[in-house]
């Protein structure tokens, strides 16, 4: 983890420029919003909500009572009341989400897309569930039924995370998958859920060759010696959904707000983006020879 300074500078030098064209847009769609100054700034409410996930903490009110109260004072001489502070992070959702894609990872060519469940509620509170009512939905993968929403994403062969989209529970994992691919190329592994012509003949003319796992009842298909291998190793983006939620704590059933949702899921992503080290395909290269 990179140290808590040059943490704040990324994200300060990056307000220095969005928040002036931010206000700019707000005034050019004629919303009017009061602009009232806050006690922390946009840059340091941007460095908790990323700290707290690179941190590795499960609570959010745990880590600013106990840590930032007690350790951060320093670095953060006008920290408000926990209530407060709640009522302010809502801010860095759409800064959080912009400064993710100055940071994406860029295609090289490999490419594995996949789709996890981001569940907001145990399957036995379904029917008292309130925050995402409108706009959660039960779905099923392969370990069952959730309720709540699909993270759709895509990664390069250095497990560095390039689009990302998030969908309702019951959307099939290939309705999302052109928008994903804007600006891929190359080849694009998937498993057999994205099995499909239609998709198939979209993607070559977009100069993408999608390469799935195959059915049991399909003709085998003939795969170079790289492609098998690749394949074999698709279970990276597992890998990368298992860091996630599981270090970054992305997925929850403690959410109060849809605003605070995204933050949180932002957050995570955003740290695991700048995180130093990441699951990867180390003998890319090797098998690009023998292939």
């Amino acid at each position: 983890m990179e140290s808590l300074t040059e943490l704040f500078c990324q994200f300060d030098d990056f307000c220095h420029v969005f928040e002036p064209e931010w206000h700019k847009q707000l005034v050019a769609l004629g919303e009017k919003k009061r602009q009232r100054k806050s006690c922390l700034s946009l840059s340091e409410l941007m460095t908790l909500a990323v700290l707290f996930h690179q941190l590795r903490f499960r609570e959010f009110k745990a880590f600013y009572l106990h840590y930032v109260c007690l350790h951060l004072r320093k670095e953060f001489p006008h920290l408000p009341s926990y209530n407060r502070l709640v009522e302010l992070m809502p801010r860095c959702g759409v800064p959080l989400t912009i400064f993710f894609e100055g940071i994406k990872g860029k295609c090289d060519g490999i490419s594995i897309i996949d789709a996890t469940a981001i569940s907001v509620c145990d399957n036995k509170r379904i029917p008292r569930h309130r925050v995402f009512k409108e706009t959660a939905a039960r779905g099923k993968t392969s370990m069952g039924w959730f309720y709540g929403f699909k993270l759709h994403t895509v990664i390069n062969s250095k497990g560095e995370i390039m689009a990302i989209k998030m969908t309702s529970g019951n959307v099939d994992d290939r309705k999302p998958l052109p928008e994903l691919c804007e600006n891929l190329f190359g080849q694009l592994y998937a498993d057999k859920g994205y099995l499909s012509a239609w998709l198939t003949e979209l993607l070559e003319t977009k100069g993408i060759e999608l390469i799935t796992t195959l059915k049991k009842n399909m003709k085998p298909v003939k795969r170079t010696a790289f492609e098998k291998y690749v394949l074999r190793r698709r279970s990276l983006i597992e890998t990368v959904f298992d860091q996630l939620k599981n270090r970054c704590q992305i997925e929850h059933s403690r959410h109060r707000s849809r605003a605070n949702f995204i933050v949180n899921l932002m957050g995570g992503i955003v740290a695991y983006s700048l995180s130093p080290t990441k699951p990867c395909l180390k003998m890319i290269h090797t098998s690009l020879v023998s292939a």
